[in-house]
């Protein structure tokens, strides 16, 4: 029996800490990989084609679009977001577990056409949190500070669709119950048949 990697997305509301955490996820855990989303949007001062995004322009996203290479695609702001679903399937035939960091539109369209996917949802300890974090960026005024917060509180409310929910409040503790979601996964009994099918077959055949 082949080896398969399990695909979760990873959805929050902008400012939930989400990059950070699945970065740090990344970083502490074997055989797991966070998607590179193809974009249109113009590429921005630091970062590098391939590690941030696959920067492409909008006839070539469109091509890809037809030949329906993408798992999941939008618009947003005028530039085309997609996940390769090539790339994904790819590393999940390795036995790779992939990870989507993506909004819950996106998150669902995965759902969809996976129902395999394990949905987790970021959310703040507070509205009053995730505000003082969007402030603390320094990166945007009162009204966009606002029109984030009544953007998000909307995103928030789509909670319900995930397998798992996880409450950033302590970083570290985030991390520790991401973990675990992913060692739990890995321990159940069909994917520990893939891993371990040589020494079951000894133990009991």
């Amino acid at each position: 029996m082949s080896q398969t990697g399990t695909l979760y997305t990873v959805s929050a509301p902008s400012g939930a800490g989400k990059t950070s955490l699945v970065k740090a996820l990344i970083e502490r855990s074997d055989a797991l990989r966070v998607s590179v989303s193809h974009t249109t949007r113009p590429i921005r001062p630091g970062e590098h084609d391939g590690v941030n995004y696959h920067f492409t322009d909008e006839d070539n996203f469109q091509g890809m679009l037809q030949r329906e290479e993408f798992l999941e695609h939008a618009r947003v702001f005028g530039n085309l977001y997609g996940t390769s679903r090539i790339w994904v399937e790819q590393e999940l035939a390795t036995g790779t577990d992939v990870i989507l960091e993506i909004d819950w539109q996106g998150a669902q369209q995965v759902k969809c056409l996976l129902p395999d996917t394990i949905a987790i949802f970021i959310m703040p300890p507070s509205r009053e949190t995730l505000e003082q974090r969007l402030n603390a960026r320094g990166q945007d005024d009162a009204s966009v500070i606002a029109a984030r917060m009544a953007e998000a509180v909307e995103e928030m409310s789509h909670y319900v669709d995930s397998d798992y929910l996880v409450i950033n409040e302590d970083f570290d503790q985030a991390l520790q119950e991401l973990q675990a979601i992913i060692t739990s996964l890995r321990l159940r009994t069909p994917r520990q048949i893939q891993v371990l099918g040589a020494l079951l077959g000894d133990l009991v055949g």
